[in-house]
């Protein structure tokens, strides 16, 4: 058979489902001539059903060298690199065949994929609605035409689309999965549940459903049994889905649930060190005290969800004609929450002569007197909640905005999205996430010598600046303490020293809570008061108790109260024990406002370090340990010296008025010194560095 006889046959028998025939067969005729088209396209088309897109791309490019303008190459070519992820590559495939003058519903489909792929869901849309224009009833294309609906936060609309695909395909598991996540985000939290529950039951082992699910019920839900129950169900069918390990020891976590803390403990730590996507970086601070493997898991996280998107550079010119650095803080927590309280007397104090405000609003009114204080300190104040990651960017850009501050990282309501567009000169990580964000968008991180010291620098893709004193901002005025309440009100037993933490659960590890338990059996009658959790938290608290040989009764626990409420209660504590890995941070604050003497463990990475560089700065170097001994030594000590702790609860109140860490214009100076060097350093042409800022 000669070798045209021999390719008509093989792709007929390939036409036929016989790959494993065919395949042989245009192997042997590439063999004989590498140099036909057809036999190389079609083995390019056969690995391309197999999966094997590495080799698809290497037949179908060879392919295109035979024969450079074949459509029906690049168009294959295209899908082989999508395969792959190379959505930019396979973008410029897909527009040579519609330059071709090709244009069905399923490439204009392909093409709005590799777009959305690269974060460019306007786009993406346009090519979608391209797509349901030749072809209406096209259900793929409704799905993702949904996808980059909700990209664009126009979550109506793309609800709308997912019930329109569901019309035409009520048995779609992705799709019922897909239409939970809007109603998520329209904080439809039932429907959203029922939407994931009717993807499960279409599809018993779909493990993001269950996933979906179970971060709805503990999330929105506070439902801890159910949202356990699915996210370990979910990670049993998926062992590798990503990040769910992490989510789980989360969730345990929440619930004082250490069962297995130390192995899981060791499986996630094990797993970012090999790259794996086992733990979202915010999860992952409460469990590594390693700066390396806290960086190596914010670079997977930014590598997975923060595509950098190119844009247009600033012009140094048109900004060098600013009168006022325009400076734009970005918060989804403008509102009663722990960084607004820390950062409120900050906005209120700006040096308006030299700095313009504008506030990025990425969450919601909660008409509180802060919000109305915050709205009053900022000059211009701006909602993005509503807005797409792009029309966020414009925005920021149609405002000019010289150094855009973000205070969430990957906390709370973050939008990394915005950042990764660029869209202002001068990138800062402040406040909301102590480590790396471990993206480019990134330029510098704020600090201090004690949370980031020498020979650290390394560990942070941003560039270090440094504060003299203490990092963190502070308000000295405006934290009102409420009239204190007894001990009974506040559920204390009338005699006995009272040791406190008002960490958020999620703080506490088995280790920590150990060396609570060794100090309150050396101080007799002595309390822990901690606050209170979603249950099982305090049955498991009071059970972790007892296994240490400590009566339940023993640990007390504080529901949630208003700022001024809670920082009244304070003052019935006798001393704070902080925690590690992760530090009180504005609990440290609230602790040392409020009069309360903090005991703390220096910590090895910048989330537990926090409370040291705090009570440096308010003058308390003595409630500063270096090793657990220590630490739990001179909690005994202080419990049984009542003139000593009564000393630093006099000097602490002393010194509230005149220590750095409450010394608000001190610190507001401070930081607008590191602002306006950023800003010089950019209009120099000057590529970021690392610098500290002199004291005054």
């Amino acid at each position: 058979m000669d070798l045209k006889a021999m390719a008509e046959e093989a792709v007929r028998i390939h036409q036929q489902g016989d790959l494993a025939g065919a395949e042989r067969l245009y192997l042997h005729i590439l063999d004989a001539d590498p140099s036909l088209f057809g036999p190389r396209y079609y083995m390019g088309l056969l690995r391309l059903q197999q999966g094997r897109s590495t080799e698809a791309c290497d037949h179908l490019g060879a392919a295109l060298l035979i024969s450079p303008d074949n459509v029906g190459a690049r168009y294959n070519l295209g899908l082989a690199l999508m395969g792959l992820q190379r959505a930019q590559e396979a973008l410029a495939a897909f527009d040579s065949v519609i330059a071709a003058g090709v244009g069905d519903a399923k490439l204009f489909n392909h093409r709005g994929v590799a777009l959305w792929n690269l974060k460019r869901p306007a786009e993406a849309l346009a090519s979608f609605e391209r797509a349901l224009g030749s072809e209406p009833q096209f259900a793929e294309a409704w799905g993702n035409r949904g996808l980059a609906l909700r990209d664009l936060a126009r979550h109506e609309k793309a609800l709308a689309c997912f019930d329109h695909l569901l019309g035409l395909a009520p048995h779609n598991a992705v799709a019922w999965n897909c239409r939970g996540n809007v109603l998520r985000d329209l904080k439809r939290f039932d429907e959203a549940i029922e939407s994931y529950s009717q993807a499960i039951e279409i599809h018993s082992g779909y493990a993001e459903a269950l996933n979906n699910r179970g971060y709805v019920w503990w999330a929105e839900k506070h439902a801890y049994a159910p949202a356990l129950a699915d996210l370990e169900r979910a990670m049993a069918l998926d062992p590798e889905h990503p990040y769910a390990r992490g989510e789980i020891a989360h969730l345990k976590m929440v619930g004082a649930d250490w069962s297995d803390y130390a192995t899981q403990k060791g499986i996630i730590e094990s797993g970012v060190r090999s790259g794996q996507r086992v733990a979202r970086p915010f999860i992952f601070q409460a469990v590594s005290e390693s700066p390396a493997d806290l960086q190596a898991c914010s670079r997977i996280w930014a590598r997975d969800m923060v595509l950098e998107i190119p844009a247009a550079p600033h012009d140094r010119a048109a900004r060098k004609d600013h009168r006022k650095i325009r400076l734009g803080y970005v918060s989804g927590e403008f509102r009663e929450q722990a960084t607004q309280i820390l950062m409120a007397g900050l906005y209120d104090r700006h040096d308006r002569e030299r700095f313009e405000l504008i506030a990025l609003d990425n969450g919601a009114n909660d008409n509180s007197v802060l919000r109305a204080r915050l709205e009053k300190a900022f000059g211009t104040w701006i909602d993005i909640a509503a807005l797409s990651d792009e029309e966020a960017a414009a925005r920021i850009r149609v405002e000019e905005i010289d150094i855009l501050v973000n205070l969430n990282g990957y906390f709370g309501k973050p939008r990394m999205g915005v950042f990764a567009r660029r869209p202002a000169p001068v990138q800062v990580n402040y406040l909301g996430f102590p480590a790396t964000l471990g993206a480019a968008c990134m330029d510098y991180i704020i600090a201090d010598k004690i949370v980031i010291p020498d020979g650290e620098q390394q560990f942070y893709d941003e560039k270090v600046v440094t504060l003299p004193g203490c990092y963190q901002a502070n308000d000295n005025n405006g934290r009102a303490i409420a009239d204190a309440p007894s001990r009974a009100e506040a559920g204390l037993p009338d005699k006995g020293f009272v040791f406190c933490n008002f960490n958020n659960a999620y703080k506490l590890t088995p280790d920590t809570f150990a060396g609570w338990m060794r100090i309150l059996k050396q101080v007799d009658g002595s309390v822990l008061w901690l606050l209170e959790s979603q249950p099982p938290f305090a049955a498991n608290i009071r059970a972790a108790a007892q296994q240490h040989g400590v009566e339940g009764a023993r640990i007390i626990f504080a529901p949630d109260r208003a700022p001024a409420d809670h920082l009244a209660r304070l003052g019935l504590a006798d001393l704070f024990l902080d925690s590690l890995p992760y530090n009180a941070h504005t609990t440290a604050s609230d602790a040392l406002w409020a009069g309360l003497p903090l005991l703390t463990r220096r910590g090895s990475a910048f989330a537990g370090r926090v409370a040291t560089s705090a009570l440096l700065a308010a003058g308390l170097p003595e409630l500063v340990t270096g090793s657990q001994d220590d630490y739990e030594a001179q909690a005994v000590r202080l419990a049984g010296d009542a003139g000593l702790l009564k000393s630093l609860r006099d000097r602490l109140k002393q010194n509230r008025g005149s220590c750095e860490l409450f010394d608000t214009d001190l610190f507001r100076r401070r930081i607008e010194a590191a602002y306006e060097q950023m800003w010089q350093c950019w209009l120099a042409g000057e590529a970021p560095q690392a610098f500290a800022v002199k004291a005054d």
